[in-house]
């Protein structure tokens, strides 16, 4: 009999809410240092950063899951986005926790593949860098790029193709084997950590303030480029797979956000 593989899904949350039943899902709360435990996981023991969640948002969570974790594999989501194989006829009238990926879906597509992304996000009329430029603010993708060259610098033309294009895996969701998703934490929070000393937080709103959480998931895209092109992985390793969402989008806002950025400069100043 096959040996069911170990998997750990830390389910990143600020506050007390409804998460699956599957033992695959260890839901954590995020920026716990100083707060009232509500009855998850923290991640303010052991080596942690629980402290920069105002800053680095669910990738506090990933670095207690990195430093603190000993699993088969581990993955990051969050409460209110779960990745889903299902259709959207069968999600049709059924609750969102009866379609997120399940212990045996992911055991079955661990035997073919190594890594688990987000179905690509396209801009179609822009380019990563300039969304990120025109959204939020291009001065962090200059210092991004700095410190990639000086502290990776066999990623920088990585980089650099990575931000001409019009998609990309966002929202720092992924599954992998606990050994991969080491190997990327060894190397993205160093380029954070230094880009924390370059970009000053003085009277940036508490919006703004999360810019390590956005840059992360363009560097993410980085570090698998990289990964692809040196062969690590290949493109057959990675499986996309769509996410669902709990709650509400505001698209309306969300399409005036975007098109005052793009032709008016006007920066997104909250989340949709």
């Amino acid at each position: 009999m096959k040996k069911s593989k170990d998997f750990k899904i830390i389910i990143a949350s600020h506050k007390k809410c409804s998460t699956p039943i599957d033992k695959a899902y260890l839901p954590l709360q995020v920026g716990a240092a100083g707060k009232e435990s509500f009855g998850f996981q923290r991640d303010d023991t052991g080596d942690n950063i629980s402290d920069k969640n105002p800053m680095y948002c669910e990738l506090t969570g990933l670095y207690w899951a990195w430093k603190n974790l000993s699993c088969d594999y581990v993955g990051l989501v969050h409460y209110r986005r779960y990745f889903s194989a299902k259709s959207k006829s069968y999600r049709k009238g059924r609750h969102p926790f009866d379609c997120v990926l399940s212990t045996a879906q992911l055991n079955s597509i661990f035997d073919n593949y190594k890594l688990i992304v987000p179905s690509k996000r396209k801009y179609y009329v822009e380019s990563l860098e300039s969304h990120y430029a025109h959204t939020l603010n291009r001065e962090h993708i200059s210092v991004a790029r700095e410190v990639v060259s000086a502290l990776e610098p066999s990623y920088l033309k990585d980089f650099n193709r990575v931000m001409k294009r019009n998609y990309g895996y966002m929202f720092n969701m992924f599954i992998t084997s606990k050994a991969i998703a080491d190997e990327y934490c060894e190397w993205l929070f160093p380029i954070l950590f230094e880009m924390e000393k370059h970009i000053s937080s003085d009277n940036l709103s508490d919006f703004e303030k999360r810019w390590p959480g956005r840059i992360s998931e363009l560097l993410f895209n980085v570090w698998l480029e990289y990964m692809i092109r040196t062969g690590r992985i290949r493109k057959s390793d990675i499986i996309e797979i769509s996410h669902i969402y709990i709650g509400k989008v505001n698209y309306p806002q969300k399409a005036v956000s975007f098109i005052g950025a793009k032709l008016f400069h006007k920066k997104y100043t909250d989340s949709f």
